[in-house]
């Protein structure tokens, strides 16, 4: 799993409590969140999602498909548990998440 985000997000909704993030339905919280879902064709078995921060702003959350509804919901609501910064318990093994942030613009000179 991955972000690729320089900071922890601030949530267009007042806050995201560990509550909300794990009780509402996935579709409704992605609205919410103003997260965008996305099937990626990443097929390697190490890959569990990830969430990507676009120039725009935007949030892309991708997930590889075709893997069963619970761990697809369990990783999304984790990453995006990262991403917003709420305090959750770390997911045990082979679960680990990578921060990947992007390098910072090259000055022109």
């Amino acid at each position: 799993m991955a972000t690729l985000l320089p900071t922890p997000v601030q949530s267009p909704a007042s806050s995201v409590t560990p509550t909300r993030l794990l009780d509402a339905p996935l579709p409704q919280l992605l609205d919410e969140l103003d997260v965008l879902l996305m099937d990626t064709s990443i097929t390697d078995r190490g890959f569990f999602g990830a969430v990507v921060q676009r120039k725009s702003g935007e949030l892309l959350l991708a997930m590889p498909a075709g893997r069963s509804e619970l761990e697809h919901d369990t990783v999304a609501r984790y990453l995006l548990a990262q991403v917003f910064d709420v305090d959750l318990p770390q997911l045990p093994a082979p679960f680990v998440t990578s921060e990947i942030c992007s390098p910072a613009p090259r000055e022109q000179t």
